[in-house]
């Protein structure tokens, strides 16, 4: 049986799978959303993505066209429509900044947050290997609005949800930290109204459920400026 809906399959809280989210919202589109719950995966998920991690967006036809990294989804959503100009950029610029952020600042992020099953170094020491790759972003936003210019562009949808992971660990400890603009930045995101609509929350599917459609509303087309 034909797919009528692309289908994703996703966790609020991952970072991840924010990324995607926000991605499909900004690009003004919409898909069935399965959200999961980690500790008991959908059959039908880990059938068509082994893997077993979110997010992962099938794509409507014949279900056989599977999406299994959220940057690929990211970029897939985009390719459909860009309403918001967000491939409008330099985009191998973009694309190393992402890698920077999956390669390197994830790896101190995770440790930052679950320091205590990794014993090697204290938390602050973690904090302050991930602080790098923020120090870098508060440079770009010292001279801009946003991390490639003066509207919001690919690299910003790709990244701000791991530093909104990151200041959430403590937030009384990062927002204390000497990086206003990037502050300012993620404050502006966590207040955007496709980052609202991105983390309305659902409850997990079961089989039997009501389909359901997200975002329910599709953001105005208006370009994004400065904040």
């Amino acid at each position: 049986m034909a797919l009528t809906q692309h289908r994703l399959y996703s966790f609020r809280r991952c970072p991840y799978a924010m990324r995607a989210r926000l991605g499909i919202v900004l690009a003004g589109i919409q898909v069935e959303l399965r959200e999961i719950v980690l500790r008991h995966k959908p059959a039908h998920m880990l059938a068509i993505s082994p893997k077993g991690t979110v997010p992962v967006l099938q794509l409507a036809g014949n279900g056989k066209h599977v999406l299994e990294e959220s940057r690929d989804i990211l970029q897939w959503a985009l390719e459909q429509q860009d309403p918001q100009g967000l491939l409008n950029t330099d985009l191998a610029r973009a694309q190393a900044l992402i890698d920077k952020n999956d390669n390197e600042f994830k790896h101190w992020l995770d440790r930052y947050k679950y320091f205590d099953r990794y014993p090697e170094l204290t938390q602050s020491e973690y904090r302050q290997r991930g602080e790098v790759f923020l120090q870098e972003l508060e440079h770009l936003l010292a001279q801009q609005p946003y991390l490639l210019g003066p509207r919001i562009s690919i690299a910003d949808l790709g990244i701000m949800p791991f530093v909104r992971q990151f200041a959430h660990v403590d937030r009384d400890v990062f927002y204390n930290l000497p990086y206003p603009h990037l502050q300012q930045w993620l404050k502006h995101w966590l207040e955007h109204p496709a980052f609202v609509q991105t983390m309305v929350k659902y409850k997990p599917w079961q089989e039997g459920d009501d389909l359901v459609i997200f975002p329910e509303q599709a953001l105005p087309a208006s370009p994004s400026t400065a904040h």
